[in-house]
């Protein structure tokens, strides 16, 4: 069964349980997902969800990637995919496809998101999208597994970066992904 507007509901109520001051600012989102309307797909330019996986290996290291679109570096992630069937199997989805990394070698951190984001995303005419809004839900894994074969047509690149200098190329969420930080 698809991702419906009510398991990104539940994740965002549990979200908000962990990290209660961030509720103004996903209040937006909170309510436009009150009101339904199939934020799994892409084409929703109100707001569609996305995920976000933040992989650590040995404790200190947070797998990184060059993504193509955004000419940036950031955590692995990506649109969720009709045939998903939940949110941080979707994100192990995008993790293995960006980065090669075998899913099996992939194990969760914690079953509730460790960072939400909520944010304008640019026009890309390219795939005939206009401006419009990301839900980005983001959970934590660890494994000791290195890097595969990277998803060129996604990513010119992927490395792992200790826990500070990923924390300045991507922002404070990263300090999340440390299991021992996620408590």
């Amino acid at each position: 069964m698809a991702i419906s507007d009510s398991d990104i509901s539940s994740a965002l109520s549990a979200y908000l349980e962990r990290y209660p001051d961030e509720a103004a600012l996903l209040s937006e989102s909170a309510h436009l997902l009150s009101q339904g309307g199939d934020f799994a797909s892409r084409r929703n330019f109100r707001m569609h969800v996305t995920v976000g996986a933040l992989l650590v290996r040995g404790g200190a290291k947070v797998l990184l990637v060059e993504h193509l679109a955004y000419g940036i570096v950031l955590q692995p992630g990506g649109h969720l995919e009709p045939t998903d069937t939940t949110l941080i199997d979707a994100a192990v989805r995008e993790l293995t496809e960006e980065t090669g990394i075998d899913p099996a070698e992939v194990v969760p951190a914690s079953q509730t998101p460790v960072y939400i984001e909520y944010g304008a995303v640019p026009a890309r005419p390219a795939k005939d999208e206009p401006e419009h809004y990301h839900l980005d839900i983001g959970f934590a894994f660890v494994t000791d597994a290195d890097v595969g074969r990277i998803q060129e047509s996604e990513v010119t690149g992927a490395a792992w970066y200790p826990l500070a200098e990923a924390e300045r190329l991507v922002g404070d969420r990263i300090a999340r992904a440390v299991p021992a930080r996620i408590g």
